[in-house]
């Protein structure tokens, strides 16, 4: 069976449990693991050092427009994401590791990835371990945004960065 069903975490919420069932191994990057989180999405600039080269990753979006039926001139309207982005241990070249997300909206790929990026920071911070925010990203993310997007996990609350600098 390829498709392996691990608890990720508890995620606390409230003082009630989430546990979030998620994902083939294969979009996991095995090389990040709680203990090595200093070392590899902790570094600033990691991401880039993983990340697949852009016309790759351009030419597997244009696969994936195709395949659903959407327009190539329509594309720049959607974002390839991570379901689990690199700066949260996700596989940086797993096919199945990219989604199709529309780049606004209450769902959308800016959104999402402002909590990656807080996300990120609060296990760089050690306020949160690296299953719980694998957990809370590829949970209902959504419904958790405000909450999470609060945690006080260091920078400044308005901070934002560039996808260059480790967005996901």
């Amino acid at each position: 069976m390829r498709v392996l069903r691990l608890a990720l975490a508890a995620l606390a919420t409230g003082g009630a449990a989430q546990v979030v069932f998620a994902h083939d191994p294969g979009l996991l990057d095995a090389r990040v693991t709680q203990e090595s989180v200093a070392q590899t999405i902790c570094r600033q600039g990691y991401a880039d050092t993983v990340a697949p080269p852009f016309d790759q990753t351009m030419a597997l979006k244009a696969r994936m427009l195709a395949a659903r039926g959407i327009d190539a001139d329509d594309g720049v309207g959607y974002a390839l994401d991570r379901r689990v982005p690199i700066v949260l241990g996700g596989s940086p070249n797993a096919t199945a590791n990219f989604d199709l997300l529309p780049w606004g909206g209450h769902a959308g790929a800016r959104r999402r990835s402002l909590l990656t990026v807080r996300l990120k920071r609060c296990v760089c911070a050690g306020r949160m371990t690296l299953a719980q925010a694998q957990a809370a990203i590829t949970g209902n993310w959504i419904r958790e945004y405000d909450r999470l997007t609060r945690m006080d996990c260091g920078g400044a609350a308005d901070e934002t960065t560039s996808a260059s600098r480790d967005e996901g």
